[in-house]
């Protein structure tokens, strides 16, 4: 016997409520797993206890499960919303609400900006209503502080921290003024902080050290993989210094920003080193930046390398937007399921998260999204939103606004 239909308005109601994960079938949708099996057209997916628990063509849906018709629309992963300040900063102009810097406090690998993620920020509604289901805190130094920005987690838009970490380096000509006015100094000095953590016997005297204990005891963490460590570097000249730095030091590095990256494209590959790159950084805004092209993702995917999307400016209110950022590197040679993979399966690999987000599949946390139309179309919107298996209420500070001020205006303007 076929369970009754409910409406996507009642199942998210019923997601308001903070109830626990229900169980849901989703009927003739059009599957992107983002695994070896590709794109599932006209299936069936059934969640139960949080789980994706089956998938496939021709199921029959439990009496007890809630039953939606995707009427062959998209079923995607939940993107991934970059890496960033969510949940660390309100409004830019307000410092109370602003956590993300570890100000003039000497080199502090132990800073894990991750505590003081606020996981009832009001923009966490706001970003799933874009399909966004998880990102990636990081530290910055950009209002002052060391090379090494300190560390942070990836976090679920449930309000979920994860357990891995991921640590953050400045490099590259934004970084001079961290490091004495030269490029060349900034791995010199990361240098003399990696032999504090592996010789502790020769070190300096006190008033030289680069390090705290516990910022040795958290930097040694890092060494020797699998944690990345995420260099924030542009030009081609220091993506390429980076590599060597990893190599040498044995250190599972990736790199952001780098709009020169597709210079390097071999490179990268051959040495396994992940880039995470805004999908719209096309303009040659510094002397680090004179290579930056739109065609940068579809260059280096093309080349082999795992590319991850997230925009330079780590400001959160706009994360919902990567999608679109998506859509125009597929506009730029990028196939779309490379570009889905960018948003999905790649961020969730390189943060370890691999097993919970990014991907479909049976015995998989249920971390999906049934869009309107195509997913990479700016048109298109979130029709039903799941996070570790509960449907997300679509329903933010601004939705909330906007229906208690838009029927006032327009009837004053009918006047």
């Amino acid at each position: 016997m076929r369970a009754a239909p409910i409406a996507l308005p009642a199942l998210l109601l019923f997601a308001a409520a903070a109830a626990p994960a229900a169980t849901v079938f989703i009927h003739d949708a059009t599957v992107h797993t983002m695994t070896s099996a590709g794109v599932l057209a006209h299936a069936d997916l059934l969640i139960r206890d949080g789980q994706v628990a089956e998938l496939g063509p021709h199921l029959a849906p439990p009496a007890d499960a809630q039953l939606i018709e995707a009427a062959g629309r998209a079923v995607t992963p939940g993107l991934f919303g970059g890496i960033g300040r969510l949940g660390l900063e309100e409004i830019g102009l307000e410092p109370s609400a602003d956590d993300y810097a570890l100000k003039g406090s000497g080199m502090r690998p132990e800073f894990d900006v991750s505590l003081a993620f606020n996981p009832d920020s009001v923009v966490l509604g706001v970003s799933r209503l874009g399909g966004v289901t998880f990102a990636q805190l990081a530290p910055s130094s950009e209002s002052g502080g060391t090379l090494i920005s300190g560390q942070g987690a990836l976090v679920r838009l449930d309000g979920e921290v994860a357990a891995p970490r991921a640590l953050f380096i400045e490099a590259g000509g934004d970084a001079n003024a961290l490091s004495g006015g030269s490029r060349a100094a900034q791995f010199m000095l990361l240098s003399q902080a990696l032999t504090e953590v592996r010789e502790p016997k020769r070190l300096l005297a006190n008033d030289q050290r680069l390090l705290t204990p516990a910022g040795r005891a958290s930097l040694a963490a890092y060494l020797g993989g699998p944690r990345p460590v995420v260099f924030d570097v542009t030009r081609a000249a220091d993506i390429r210094a980076v590599i060597a730095f990893g190599k040498r030091e044995h250190l599972a590095v990736a790199v952001r920003g780098a709009a020169e990256a597709w210079r390097l494209a071999p490179e990268l590959a051959a040495a396994g080193v992940a880039v995470i790159l805004d999908p719209l950084d096309d303009l040659p805004e510094s002397f680090d930046k004179v290579g930056a092209t739109l065609e940068n993702a579809a260059l280096l995917e093309r080349a082999g390398v795992k590319i991850v999307f997230s925009f330079n400016d780590p400001e959160p209110h706009n994360i919902r937007k990567l999608r679109q950022g998506a859509g125009v590197a597929v506009a730029h040679g990028l196939p779309a399921e490379a570009a889905l993979a960018a948003l999905t399966r790649n961020p969730a690999e390189l943060f370890g998260v691999a097993d919970r987000n990014g991907s479909i599949e049976p015995g998989h946390v249920a971390d999906l999204v049934l869009w309107s139309g195509d997913p990479l179309e700016v048109t298109t919107l979130a029709d039903a939103v799941f996070v570790q298996g509960v449907a997300q209420s679509l329903r933010s500070r601004q939705t909330e606004l906007r229906d208690r001020y838009l029927p006032k205006l327009r009837a004053h303007a009918a006047r």
